[in-house]
């Protein structure tokens, strides 16, 4: 397997940026023999339960053939603005950045979501 792993994947969940779905990134990624990837969709996390359960079924296959599993990593790509909501003076401000962020255990992963659910508030 490679020691290349893709961080920053958009699935069809990143509207107008992503088309790929998650079994085919999946499939391919395994098929090229990479042993992880990253799901880093546009400030939501709508594909992580999809990407995990397909990961989990396709690490059964794998484990019964004696191949190395497969690592699912999830992630988000959030956007950054250079103000706060409440400074509203001057002009909309529609500029920001991106942040890639990852979960490196289920702590992590309750932190992400609890981000990024309190910008869908």
């Amino acid at each position: 397997m490679q020691d290349f792993v893709h961080l920053h994947v958009h699935t069809q969940y990143s509207l107008l940026d992503g088309q790929a779905g998650i079994a085919a990134l999946i499939d391919k990624a395994i098929k090229d023999g990479m042993k992880g990837m990253a799901i880093t969709d546009h400030g939501n996390m709508f594909g992580v339960k999809e990407f995990y359960n397909y990961v989990s079924a396709k690490n059964k296959q794998l484990s019964k053939d004696g191949s190395r599993l497969f690592k699912p990593i999830i992630g988000c790509e959030m956007y950054v603005a250079h103000r706060t909501m409440d400074k509203k003076e001057g002009k909309p401000d529609k500029s920001g950045y991106h942040l890639v962020v990852w979960a490196k255990n289920k702590k992590g992963y309750h932190n992400l979501i609890n981000l990024v659910s309190r910008v869908w508030a």
